[in-house]
């Protein structure tokens, strides 16, 4: 029997709308797209600055875009590629479930446990009000959390597999806020894809 569901599910998160779709990719589906994207992708790694102290970001990250807009986030500007035929189609096929018309895709790579993502929400003036994120996970699972952004005291807790896609919609990014933690477990490697809308 296996450990995680298998349809599709919203999480239980007052004042925000998201849904699990756990097997939005099949295995093989994921692991081809998984190695094309590891091997081929042009990966960087920015500097961040956090708490006036500058640091290389604890994860690599590539930008694709149908348009030639920027995207700004922790003082980080990235200017996008065009999308591959791999994106492409993995952006179609989100694109039919979600019924959305995505322009961008943040793509980060987590090497290793140390890399991770801190609190933050994804309501960068350039995402508009209310933006729809989806969020396709490859390669190994990683724990995502969510937190309340006022109280910061409810959090909810759960594990993005292989396949998966994440869909946060609404009101969502007013009322939480979203992490990847560091672990200090063995973790191989895993791509997140993050389709998002920016008009000019």
């Amino acid at each position: 029997m296996s450990l995680f569901p298998l349809e599709p599910y919203r999480l239980d998160l007052p004042d925000a709308h998201v849904t699990y779709h756990p097997h939005f990719l099949t295995q093989e589906e994921a692991s081809h797209y998984y190695d094309i994207l590891y091997k081929e992708t042009p990966w960087r790694q920015d500097d961040i600055k956090v708490f006036g102290k500058v640091h290389p970001q604890p994860r690599l990250t590539a930008l694709y875009a149908t348009n030639n807009l920027p995207y700004s986030y922790s003082n980080i500007t990235m200017h996008p590629l065009a999308f591959t035929f791999a994106l492409s189609e993995i952006k179609k096929k989100v694109e039919t479930l979600v019924n959305a018309k995505f322009t961008t895709c943040l793509l980060n790579l987590y090497r290793h446990g140390k890399d991770s993502n801190g609190w933050h929400a994804d309501d960068e003036k350039e995402l508009g009000k209310n933006p729809t994120i989806a969020s396709v996970s490859l390669g190994a699972s990683r724990v995502f959390k969510f937190r309340d952004k006022t109280t910061k005291s409810s959090v909810h807790s759960m594990s993005l597999e292989h396949g998966s896609l994440l869909l946060m919609k609404d009101e969502t990014q007013h009322n939480w806020q979203h992490q990847i933690p560091k672990t200090s477990k063995f973790v191989e490697p895993r791509i997140n894809l993050t389709f998002r809308i920016i008009k000019g």
